[in-house]
């Protein structure tokens, strides 16, 4: 699993992002986030804050973006909050990343249903590309993370690239859809199974078939 511990607070990461603040555009989102919660709530918002400063790193980086300790610091004082409430909720939600990523940010899940489909063969295509669980890869593009469950257990085995799921997957589609990314393109997302729309079975639907194009009263059937 991912590890959740900051990166080391050094002199050049201070030096680099000492400063942060958010820019206009980041900051309207901020305020209007927090104009959702009623006078004395506002530090319910930090989800929300640290989302946005991180995609903010992400602009100035590159990458999927990640959340340095001064930057989780200027949250802290941007919601008057103390530093730990804040970093508490940053390495709790995998959303946030503690340590630097690459361009794209490879999730796949390892848990039972994926792994019973093939996640194996999903983490031997992204290592055949460089790739090893917590680093960045050479080339800056890739970042691989092994994580638990993502929801998508009847399209197994799926993966989460930046903020996109990719299911029904195998090695070959997954290469696919990392030439594509690699070249600049957006691959199409959700199943990667010719036909199939979600998460219906593979070649169609099996029993209700009436219900595909209208509302079928089955009552009298049973």
């Amino acid at each position: 699993m991912a590890d959740r511990s900051p990166a080391p607070d050094t002199p050049e990461l201070r030096e680099r992002w000492g400063n942060f603040a958010f820019t206009d555009a980041w900051k309207a989102k901020a305020d209007k986030a927090i104009a959702k919660y009623p006078e004395g709530r506002q530090k319910s918002a930090v989800m929300a804050l640290l989302d946005f400063a991180q995609r903010q790193v992400g602009e100035e980086t590159d990458t999927q973006g990640w959340l340095p300790l001064p930057v989780i610091e200027y949250v802290a004082d941007y919601l008057d909050m103390p530093v730990i409430r804040v970093l508490e909720v940053a390495t709790f939600y995998f959303m946030y990343n503690m340590k630097p990523v690459g361009k794209y940010h490879v999730q796949v899940c390892g848990t039972t249903p994926c792994m019973l489909r093939g996640s194996d063969g999903l983490f031997e295509t992204c290592k055949k590309r460089g790739m090893s669980k917590g680093h960045v890869s050479e080339d800056g593009l890739w970042t691989l993370t092994e994580v638990e469950c993502m929801g998508n257990c009847a399209t197994a085995p799926m993966v989460q690239i930046n903020d996109d799921n990719y299911e029904d997957l195998s090695p070959e589609r997954l290469d696919a859809i990392l030439d594509a990314l690699a070249k600049g393109e957006q691959p199409k997302t959700g199943t990667q199974i010719d036909g199939k729309r979600t998460s219906e079975p593979e070649g169609g639907p099996t029993t209700l078939k009436e219900m595909v194009t209208e509302n079928h009263d089955y009552r009298g059937d049973w």
